[in-house]
């Protein structure tokens, strides 16, 4: 991209005849070959106006017949031209050098239009407007003046040379103002071109986070279950091996069993999401409060007393999803922290205020969802993705809070 923009900023500048700024190694060099192009053609140009030159000079009679003065003055009128995108106004100033002796001489006047119509049309197709009509004015006022002197009765000779100046003018500034069209339009392009590849960028990135906290609150909530439910199965088994419960040892081994059938399935719909972007093909349902009881009761699988309160109805779904998330988190991390048997959690999810509060408060004594790492992280993640807010700490005495505020405007659906 770099590259393509240096050379495309190299052509520009030598078709407005102004030199280029300093580039990067690389493209410099590109640059460079790059600007050997207008030149070589501005030398094939000359060349073949001399030998239009030739041609019109040897075959046309509207003046004395060239000599080696003559065909001096105007041979050297020709070289500039390599030069004309350059320098368009030390062109035109040596050419006109050239040219103004070789008429007042009065060889052969065809011969020397097409080096002057050259000239000209360079200086209209790489300056300005103003300088286009500066130049004009100056050369049709001089022509004007010196066939006004030379040769006052030929009033029409006068016109058509000048109408001939005025047209090549002409031609030369539309030429410019065509290019300059192009060269905006081409760079309204790479402009979209490069806001299209940020855009993609910054979604894949955005796509990258989203899967990665789902991960997270996914693989942390049943590992932390899991490691929980081992806990109770293998204080069973270790408590009384003369009087084995095999009742509750059957049963904590079951809860595992859900919970990790239960991870499985989130796992998959997680990954359908990365299947779903290359393949085009469906994705299950988003998380959302209709899977708050299966948290509460996998928690309670744990050992912890979980009170659920829902009162909201036409949740968006990604505020849905966020709010299961967050009470996810805060379950996984109450249940990990704290600290104690017959550990009691209030879940409450209300809808009001055109936003939906989520509070889940336990009794514990560790410190729960503040401990440092990717899990509060992660839950004020998920607030902020729809415009909402996270705030976690413990409570005076044992407990710990947390507490989010969604809001439920129906833009922020797609912002998850």
């Amino acid at each position: 991209m770099q590259r393509r923009r240096a050379l495309a900023e190299w052509a520009l500048a030598v078709v407005n005849g102004v030199p280029a700024g300093p580039r990067q190694a690389g493209a410099a060099d590109d640059a460079r070959a790059a600007g050997l192009a207008p030149l070589r053609a501005d030398v094939w140009l000359a060349a073949a106006a001399a030998l239009l030159a030739v041609a019109l000079g040897a075959f046309v009679e509207d003046g004395r017949p060239l000599d080696i003065l003559g065909w001096t003055l105007l041979m050297a009128a020709q070289v500039p031209l390599a030069w004309r995108r350059r320098g368009p106004l030390l062109t035109l100033l040596a050419v006109v050098l050239c040219v103004a002796p070789y008429h007042g001489l009065d060889y052969s006047h065809s011969a020397a239009v097409p080096v002057a119509m050259v000239a000209l049309y360079t200086v209209a197709a790489t300056g300005s407007s103003r300088r286009t009509v500066l130049t004009g004015a100056t050369v049709v006022g001089v022509t004007l003046v010196v066939n006004a002197l030379e040769n006052p009765h030929q009033l029409a000779e006068i016109l058509r040379i000048s109408g001939w100046i005025v047209s090549v003018l002409l031609l030369g500034g539309y030429i410019r103002v065509h290019r300059q069209y192009i060269a905006a339009a081409l760079e309204r392009a790479e402009r979209a071109e490069r806001t299209r590849e940020e855009e993609a960028r910054r979604r894949v990135a955005e796509e990258r986070l989203r899967v990665a906290r789902d991960l997270h609150d996914l693989l942390a909530h049943s590992i932390t279950l899991i490691g929980v439910q081992t806990s109770v199965a293998a204080h069973v088994l270790a408590a009384d091996p003369d009087r084995l419960d095999r009742t509750a040892v059957a049963k904590a081994l079951d809860d595992i069993a859900d919970t990790c059938r239960t991870a499985r399935g989130e796992l998959r719909t997680t990954l359908e999401v990365l299947r779903d972007q290359d393949t085009g093909e469906g994705r299950g349902p988003l998380p959302g409060l209709h899977g708050l009881p299966d948290l509460a009761e996998t928690a309670r699988s744990a050992g912890a007393k979980v009170d659920l309160s829902v009162d909201a109805e036409e949740v968006p779904a990604a505020v849905g999803a966020a709010a299961y998330r967050i009470v996810q988190e805060a379950l996984t991390n109450a249940v990990r922290h704290g600290g104690r048997e017959g550990l009691a959690v209030r879940v409450e999810v209300h809808a009001g205020q055109g936003a939906l509060r989520v509070t889940v408060t336990d009794d514990g004594a560790g410190v729960g969802g503040g401990t440092p790492g990717f899990g509060l992280v992660g839950m004020r993640e998920r607030a902020r993705s729809v415009g909402g807010t996270v705030d976690a700490g413990p409570l005076p005495g044992e407990g710990y809070e947390v507490s989010a505020v969604l809001p439920m405007r129906r833009d922020r659906e797609g912002a998850a």
